[in-house]
């Protein structure tokens, strides 16, 4: 008999329940095995609170957004630390997995639940994990599941707002999610066609943000979109201390009132902004990520079976593999400095611009191609170090 544990840990996002379903059905499937979900994440792990769970329990979920066990947030960089009683937390969870005779422990979660996950296998706990995430920025995976459901709502949301910018000739800015990383926005921006697209890998000049706006008008063009990831910054805030940079935050809602207002300011232009926010996490997954966190779940029964664990199983070229643990772990994989980068050089634009245009493809042109895609970070690689959350 096979007993395993499973968690999923941070902001929720689509297919979570498929990747989960993928993994029981595969081991129900293959033998007696007993299933104990843990609520709320890490949570549920240090303070006990799980509950059995029959084939019944995946029944029906592939379709179904969010997850039926529950989540929150346990930074990593606080793992360490007692909780206000006195508990030690990874000790807690040790003694959980063991109370309950666990061969492995299945985690779904983004960068700072592998984090705890890694630790917990330095610990000697058994642990397969699946990358969960709608920012796509886990290092060993080229795909995460949730995110082709995010870039859909979010570039709905792009979409619609194409019909009322155009109605009334104003700049419009559409934040998209993405605090470290700009995958979400830079796939959403060129799939609805947005003008100018912001990242949070090099911090943008508003001077330039201003001019490509003009450049439109005297184009004849009757209005702007912007997609701003919420994590862009300018050069200007970029150069400052952080603590100086949280004060000036603190002065805006997000980053794209302050952009509104500098616009406002070196335009004239009147600037209205959208926040899709949350819904690009909620929903239904999309078919990509049923299909992928399908096949991801089910790879992870099988190194289970195989007992092959301090894995990660991702998609590299389209191939699920393993992807151990202590390589994921701590990794942030970033949009590459230079990718989609128009800091003057005209290399670069015409990259977007193929990208923008089938055209080049044997397809058609229809729209003209962002005045640039502005990304921040010009010294770093595709994987970059991360502190510890």
């Amino acid at each position: 008999m096979l007993t395993i544990g499973m968690l999923t840990s941070g902001g929720d996002c689509q297919a979570l329940n498929a990747a989960m379903r993928g993994v029981a059905k595969s081991l129900f499937e293959a033998g007696e095995t007993v299933v104990y979900g843990f609520e709320d994440g890490y949570k549920g792990l240090i303070y006990g609170r799980y509950r059995k769970m029959t084939e019944r329990d995946f029944s029906g979920i592939l379709t179904r957004g969010g997850t039926i066990l529950g989540s929150s947030r346990q930074p990593f960089k606080q793992m360490r630390i007692p909780d206000e009683n006195g508990l030690d937390k990874v000790e807690a969870m040790k003694g959980t997995y063991r109370q309950l005779g666990l061969d492995c422990l299945v985690i779904l979660g983004g960068n700072g639940t592998h984090k705890t996950a890694n630790l917990l296998r330095e610990e000697g706990l058994n642990v397969v994990t699946l990358p969960k995430t709608i920012d796509n920025d886990i290092w060993g995976t080229d795909m995460t599941f949730g995110f082709q459901s995010a870039v859909n709502i979010a570039t709905d949301a792009i979409d619609c707002i194409h019909t009322t910018a155009a109605s009334h000739g104003r700049v419009f800015i559409v934040e998209v999610m993405g605090h470290k990383v700009g995958w979400l926005t830079l796939h959403a921006g060129l799939a609805g066609g947005a003008d100018i697209i912001l990242l949070p890998e090099i911090p943008y000049d508003v001077d330039r943000v201003a001019a490509a706006i003009e450049k439109r008008d005297r184009a004849g063009k009757r209005f702007t979109i912007l997609a701003v990831a919420e994590g862009a910054i300018s050069r200007e805030d970029a150069a400052l201390s952080k603590n100086e940079r949280k004060a000036e935050q603190r002065r805006y809602p997000s980053v794209s009132y302050k952009l509104a207002d500098q616009i406002l300011e070196k335009t004239g232009k009147e600037v209205r902004i959208t926040v899709p926010g949350h819904t690009q996490r909620g929903g239904s997954p999309c078919p990509y990520d049923r299909v992928l966190a399908s096949r991801l779940g089910a790879a992870a029964a099988g190194l289970i079976l195989e007992r092959k664990f301090g894995f990660m199983v991702g998609i590299v070229n389209g191939e699920i593999v393993p992807v151990p643990l202590g390589e994921v772990a701590g990794r942030l994989k970033t949009v590459p400095p230079g990718q989609l980068h128009h800091p003057g050089g005209q290399a670069d634009r015409h990259q977007l611009w193929r990208l923008r245009n089938p055209h080049h493809m044997g397809g058609c042109r229809k729209r003209q191609p962002p005045a640039f895609c502005v990304c921040r970070g010009t010294n770093r690689g595709r994987i970059d170090e991360t502190t510890p959350e």
